[in-house]
């Protein structure tokens, strides 16, 4: 079955689903927030699209490997999705963390690389840094 991978910022979520043989990550779309519960919401949706057994989120911890403020809101945004998925039948599906350290300034240089304008690259950073993080994941998994 597919993965889902998630970059949970304050105003946006990235996210990037695996190919059927869990090889490569595609970016799949960047969600505006709204609110937690709606996001929630929105990211069930597309793990049923997907198929996905296995759903990955971006831990944001600081250089040193302690928690930042956003991993706080990290830890905050999995309690509520796996509370909606457990109460909607979805419990079966596995929520994970993967170390999404630098993650952001490796999408920004990929961006670069490809000619992106900095306008573009604000639209797509957040999905490409979900990208970053699903494929990571799926090569600790080899």
């Amino acid at each position: 079955m597919k993965k889902l991978a998630l970059d949970v910022g304050d105003k946006t979520i990235g996210v990037a689903v695996s190919d059927a043989l869990n090889i490569t990550a595609q970016g799949v779309t960047t969600i505006e927030r709204v609110g937690i519960r709606k996001d929630a919401g929105k990211v069930m949706d597309y793990i049923k699209e997907f198929d996905c057994d296995t759903v990955v989120i971006g831990l944001p911890k600081k250089l040193d490997g302690t928690d930042s403020p956003q991993t706080e809101k990290v830890y905050e945004f999995k309690t509520m999705l796996e509370n909606k998925m457990r109460s909607s039948g979805m419990g079966n599906v596995n929520l994970t963390y993967y170390d999404e350290r630098l993650t952001t300034v490796m999408a920004e240089k990929v961006l670069i690389e490809a000619d992106v304008s900095r306008r573009g690259r604000k639209k797509v950073i957040d999905k490409q840094a979900a990208v970053i993080i699903l494929q990571g994941y799926l090569d600790s998994l080899k």
